[in-house]
């Protein structure tokens, strides 16, 4: 099995008034990786989106490649996307080939196998559409429920049609099977059993707050209108209604910043800074931390935090800026509190020096 270890790199930087110092270090380099999951104290899986499954342990830096079955279609944003590991099983969102150019985001299954994962089909987003474009897609488990964002794929006012997927949250258990409490069977007849919330256009950040239980979502608009937010059952976030403050890149108008009868956004940003992964952070290396959101931008490259307790008054700050490069993906060690970020092509961690 192919295995390789990369010489570990580290540079030092003060964040912001609170002049902590801040160390990060490159564990190993990865061909645009996009998704990761620690599986151990020691081990983390993550895709690459060329379709590529890694092990890795982040002590050594070595890495190891698991062979899968999934049909993957590789096309301008989608490819293999998020992973997600609990209890030996393992989930990943990933743009499914349905020939003709035409592809879906899916959701598969498999019980863990460091050389090989054999992947079961849990949902598909209907319909398959051809084009590149707004995947999503990130995955989160509260309990037995499985949360994904799934993207609009460009397509628009698709995201305001329920009765098909593109351009909504959707909640299944974790086996696939639909929730009998779900948005259709409710109060919401025309919704796709799936659905849990339509108007997203490109929701590439899904976590679960280990405070409140909620789940929290981020989404990229278009020229301007990235958003951080709650998911909420039953509703509707706008788009392509909504501009959310941004506009078309042609620089057309799309539409209101909000509107009543929409969910609200609790952050915005115009100008964009490419909104990526998030996560609600929970730990001992930065205590001062805690109940913070956390959130990774590719156009902005830049890791905020966000104190959204008074949801009157957001507070604001860049952590760092321009460092790493693009910020894909975010994850916290689940017992030091130490950070494990996603580049575009490396692995790298924070911790306080």
């Amino acid at each position: 099995m192919a295995w390789k270890r990369i010489v570990l790199f580290l540079f030092i930087f003060s964040i912001n008034s609170e002049a902590t110092e801040i160390g990060l270090k490159k564990v190993a380099e990865f061909n645009d990786p996009w998704g990761s999951t620690f599986i151990s104290n020691e081990e983390l899986l993550l895709t690459e989106k060329s379709g590529k499954i890694k092990l890795i342990n982040i002590a050594t830096g070595t890495t190891f490649e698991i062979t899968h079955n999934l049909k993957i279609l590789e096309d301008g944003q989608g490819g293999l996307l998020d992973i997600l590991y609990k209890n030996n099983n393992v989930w990943v969102s990933y743009s499914e080939d349905h020939g003709k150019y035409r592809s879906t985001t899916s959701i598969a299954k498999g019980k863990f196998n460091s050389n090989q994962i054999n992947f079961k089909n849990i949902f598909v987003a209907n319909p398959p559409i051809k084009s590149g474009y707004h995947f999503g897609s990130r995955l989160a488990l509260k309990g037995e429920y499985l949360f994904a964002s799934l993207g609009e794929r460009g397509q628009g006012m698709i995201a305001q049609d329920p009765s098909k997927h593109p351009g909504s949250i959707i909640r299944i258990k974790s086996d696939g099977s639909i929730p009998t409490d779900n948005p259709k069977f409710i109060n919401k007849k025309n919704w796709l059993p799936e659905i849990f919330q339509i108007g997203v256009r490109n929701p590439q950040g899904l976590t679960l707050s280990p405070y409140d239980g909620k789940i929290y979502i981020s989404n990229h608009g278009a020229k301007g209108g990235d958003w951080f937010g709650e998911v909420k059952k039953g509703e509707n976030y706008g788009w392509k209604i909504l501009g959310w403050g941004g506009t078309n890149y042609s620089g057309t108008k799309i539409g209101p910043k909000w509107l009543p009868g929409y969910t609200k956004a609790i952050k915005y940003w115009v100008p964009s800074i490419a909104t990526s992964a998030i996560t609600i952070y929970k730990g001992e290396e930065f205590k001062e931390w805690n109940g913070l959101a956390l959130i990774t931008s590719l156009k902005d490259k830049s890791l905020r935090s966000l104190n959204f307790e008074n949801q009157n008054k957001i507070e604001e700050k860049v952590i760092f800026k321009n460092k790493i490069g693009r910020i894909r993906d975010i994850q916290i060690h689940p017992s030091t509190g130490k950070i494990y970020f996603l580049s575009q092509n490396a692995l790298w961690l924070m911790e306080k020096n």
